[in-house]
């Protein structure tokens, strides 16, 4: 009789950290791999966030905070909602995580019975099936293909609103596609929750900063102010400041729920590292101007990668509007052999093939819930990329 969990079953381990975890043992047989799997900025945290961090080990910070944070970085949060978002909350209001995955994960358990239903547009970052599974409840798909830009429109999601729908978790601009909403998308959006009291939003900003050319960011509880007491936003400092392994995430949300959620934390996890917290402190109210400089560089591989997938032949790719990621279409590969004799079946058989014969490292579509495609990372140094993308394109050339 095994001692494992019924529930463990329903779930996957996350495919991001299993292609990184490959590529990282390729190369350390001695493969020349390039690995374009990993969400995470290759820029080195700002200095000021690191001696932020250095000063509070030096101040003797290294013991137990509050469980969901630290008061002075709750209010600094208040203060970043109020001057980026125009939503007003007080520290109650607030609760910081072990990075922003836990921060959803927490939300999830403390509101989800069986049966509960959560609404969520694919393509979607691979941990949200899975949260909402180990939580107990029901993903409810909504498949977002690039004829609509790689965003659900209202007309999906009204279909797919239930009285057993939970939440709508909402991501943009998007990972794994780069998509974002613009306001009168977002709001055509919030249009149709206003008719359906009963659903929460779980919105996933993380990618808030890391937006290009004339795109304008905005969250559903600022375009609709009447969502504000269901709607759950949330954040982190791991994208925009280069700070992932520091683990922090946060979110402002209704008083209850947030209580609710600090109950599940003080009984895991508890507080997040006090040195993080700290430096994430430093973060929210340091200077932000390397964030623009940080963004031309992503723009500048972006477009770099854009153009030299999109000559690959049996490929296309999308512009997107943010973040870091591009979610080329593979439709023109399927069928075709590798030189090596393997047939290309779905975007999972490409994705191993790529790595097996040319040592870069990508993620099959599949594992966002819209295929056939692949998602590329591109915060990685330009020739990283350069040499990869010319990787893809003989790779492809050669497929017959």
């Amino acid at each position: 009789m095994s001692i494992l969990s019924k529930t463990l079953a329903r779930v996957k381990p996350s495919p991001t950290i299993a292609v990184s975890t490959l590529a990282n043992e390729l190369k350390a047989a001695g493969r020349d791999v390039i690995g374009l799997g990993a969400g995470e900025p290759d820029f080195d945290t700002p200095e000021n966030i690191r001696k932020a961090g250095k000063a509070a080990i030096d101040a003797g910070h290294t013991r137990y905070t509050a469980p969901d944070g630290m008061p002075a970085l709750k209010q600094a949060i208040c203060d970043k909602f109020s001057r980026d978002n125009a939503l007003q909350y007080s520290p109650e209001q607030i609760s910081v995580g072990t990075g922003g995955k836990q921060i959803l994960y927490n939300a999830l358990m403390a509101t989800l019975n069986p049966g509960d239903e959560v609404i969520i547009p694919a393509p979607y970052w691979v941990s949200y099936p899975d949260m909402v599974l180990l939580a107990g409840g029901e993903p409810v798909i909504v498949e977002a293909g690039i004829e609509t830009g790689f965003r659900m429109t209202a007309a999906q999601l009204e279909a797919a609103i239930t009285p057993k729908t939970k939440w709508l978790i909402f991501n943009s601009p998007s990972n794994p596609t780069g998509a974002g909403y613009s306001r009168a998308q977002l709001k055509a959006l919030t249009d149709v929750l206003l008719r359906h009291p009963h659903v929460w939003v779980m919105s996933d900003d993380m990618y808030e900063h890391l937006v290009f050319d004339d795109f304008e960011f905005c969250t559903p509880a600022q375009v609709e102010p009447e969502l504000y007491s269901r709607t759950l936003t949330c954040n982190g400092v791991s994208k925009t400041y280069a700070m992932t392994g520091w683990r922090i995430g946060y979110a402002g949300g209704p008083t209850e729920l947030i209580s609710a959620m600090r109950k599940i934390q003080s009984q895991s996890t508890s507080n997040p590292c006090s040195i993080s917290q700290w430096a994430a402190l430093e973060a929210l109210n340091g200077p932000q101007d390397f964030i623009a400089e940080n963004n031309k560089v992503f723009a500048r591989r972006r477009d770099m990668v854009v153009e030299m997938l999109n000559a690959a032949q049996g490929v296309s790719c999308a512009v997107p509007d943010g973040a870091f990621y591009v979610y080329p279409s593979i439709e023109g590969c399927i069928g075709k052999t590798t030189p090596a004799g393997t047939k290309i079946t779905d975007d999972a058989v490409f994705a191993t093939a790529l790595l097996e014969e040319t040592g870069v490292a990508v993620v099959f579509g599949a594992a966002f819930g819209l295929s056939p495609n692949f998602r590329v990372s591109y915060a990685t140094s330009d020739a990283a990329l350069k040499i990869a993308c010319t990787r893809i394109q003989e790779f492809c050339a050669a497929l017959s």
